[in-house]
């Protein structure tokens, strides 16, 4: 995910995407624990996802 691509969302989308990417963190530590994980870079990704809409929303906060 680009930073770009999460400029161009709203507020209410943005929720919505941190909320489906924590969701999909906590899957991913859970596979990562029952030994079904195949790629654990994914986990770092998905963070680095979450770390990025954050940031967004942070700066928007800031804006306003």
């Amino acid at each position: 995910m680009k930073a770009k691509e999460l400029q161009g969302m709203t507020d209410v989308e943005l929720d919505k995407k941190l909320s489906d990417l924590k969701s999909e963190l906590f899957n991913l530590r859970f596979r990562l624990a029952s030994g079904q994980l195949e790629n654990p870079v994914s986990i770092r990704t998905c963070k680095r996802d979450i770390a990025r809409v954050n940031t967004e929303i942070r700066a928007r906060a800031l804006k306003a």
